[in-house]
């Protein structure tokens, strides 16, 4: 592998780090921010709170906007300006929640990192896809979430050593501050990458700058006009077809299954798991610094196993990959729900909770981003890829805004033990499991273009 390809790829991924660590940094602050607005309230009647939808769940609702928009400015901007733009946004976000005096307007530059993170898992990944070949796509493409996860684990750090050193009045504003700097260390390194070589083909720019763009990448000049050919060639559908949309009824089976993927991603637990760590852990009977620390645990096993992802995913292929997470998933959820139902010791909890995160990085984490940036054809790749993570983001808001009220409920079942909440999530597995062995096809060293003739209808 060029090693030009792997820096600009890993420059690129690194959106993916600000995703990380913008997504998890607010578990940190969400019981000081709790105490200091008193935003544990409900909405009226409603069974929402306050304190669920402006500060816990609204990022992600401006990752939900971000995600199925961004499609918009990668088509258009190309995929390299958005990155740019995305590395503006999270530096506006860290550094306004830092300084916000009131829960409204820190709920606005939440929102901001929200829109973000989405357009960033729209751009990273297709642009990633599309500079790579298909025999390392799976390992560079999955580099963003091994950025995710050691983002999410510098974050529950990060956490930890602030909360160590700052009095908790101020810590949590350190916390969200502090990702200013790799903001803007991000946005001026993706400033020197070149643009995608299948984007400027697809929007009909010389083949001049194409060609400059490709030996950016460490393509000799010669070779690079093979490959612009070889690519037109494989884009002449595309080209007879400009005005085909990505509801057309062409793409069903690509759109079904990025819906379905993203779908099962989040009703596994995850998000529920990592940005209420700490509480969840609480819960389990350890103490409130106790929490916090072994909240780190959960983000170094989620790097650990990512990098086991990363070295399997091109060898045993995605699908296999789903296999092992899926039942991984089931075993540990059923699990973590009987502990809580039991009352086990906390340490016994903590290690099914640890298995559940490798399950995880193993098998969804490693395969969502590159499955979706697969499955779609050059034309409407940035769409398909705003279908797909939208998707997994409107579940991510919904679960992230329900989960709350299940933890402070006095109701029924619910009431001070969030067990069914995890046996609810394994059964949800087990229809992955289903999904894994009936509908998903393997992408395996099989090039973009050729899984474009294969996925779409005859």
């Amino acid at each position: 592998m060029d090693k030009r390809i792997l820096r600009i790829s890993m420059t690129a991924a690194l959106a993916g780090f600000l995703f990380g660590f913008d997504t998890v940094v607010i578990s940190g602050a969400n019981q000081p921010i709790k105490e200091l607005w008193d935003t544990n309230w409900f909405l009226g009647d409603s069974i929402f709170t306050f304190h669920g939808i402006f500060i816990m769940s609204m990022a992600l609702w401006g990752t939900v906007l971000g995600s199925l928009f961004g499609g918009i400015p990668t088509d258009k901007l190309g995929r390299k300006k958005t990155l740019l733009w995305i590395g503006v946004l999270y530096f506006l976000s860290a550094v306004g929640s830092a300084f916000a005096p009131e829960a409204y307007s820190f709920s606005f530059f939440r929102f901001i990192g929200g829109v973000g993170v989405g357009a960033s898992s729209v751009a990273a990944p297709v642009y990633i896809s599309e500079i790579s070949n298909s025999s390392n796509r799976g390992r560079l493409t999955a580099m963003y979430q091994f950025n995710i996860v050691f983002g999410i684990l510098i974050a529950f750090i990060s956490n930890y050593v602030i909360g160590t050193f700052f009095n908790e009045s101020e810590a949590w504003r350190w916390m969200l501050g502090v990702e200013g700097i790799p903001a803007l260390i991000y946005t001026l390194m993706v400033a020197k990458i070149p643009n995608s070589p299948r984007w400027l083909l697809m929007k009909n720019h010389a083949d001049a700058l194409v060609i400059k763009s490709l030996t950016l990448l460490g393509i000799q000049e010669d070779e690079a006009k093979v490959t612009i050919t070889e690519i037109k060639v494989s884009m002449v559908e595309n080209i007879k077809n400009k005005k085909e949309s990505l509801f057309s009824g062409k793409y069903n089976k690509p759109l079904l299954l990025a819906f379905l993927i993203a779908f099962f991603n989040q009703l596994s637990g995850i998000n529920f798991v990592l940005y209420y760590a700490p509480e969840i852990l609480e819960r389990a009977g350890l103490a409130s610094g106790e929490s916090l620390f072994s909240s780190i645990s959960i983000g170094v096993i989620n790097l650990l196993f990512t990098f086991v992802g990363l070295a399997l995913i091109d060898r045993l292929g995605r699908k296999q990959l789903m296999y092992i997470g899926s039942i991984g998933y089931i075993i540990s959820l059923a699990m973590v729900g009987l502990c809580f139902y039991k009352g086990l010791n906390a340490a016994v909890l903590l290690t099914f909770i640890l298995v559940f995160i490798a399950s995880h990085a193993v098998g969804q984490g490693a395969v969502i981003w590159v499955f979706i940036s697969e499955i779609f054809p050059n034309k409407v790749r940035s769409y398909g890829q705003s279908w797909g993570t939208g998707t997994h983001w409107v579940f991510a808001a919904l679960i992230t805004l329900l989960t709350p009220t299940f933890l402070d409920s006095e109701i029924g079942i619910f009431k001070d033990n969030p067990w069914p909440i995890f046996i609810f999530f394994a059964g949800m597995m087990v229809l992955q499991l289903l999904f894994t062995a009936f509908l998903m096809p393997e992408t395996k060293g099989i090039s973009l273009e050729e899984l474009a003739k294969r996925l779409g209808k005859k």
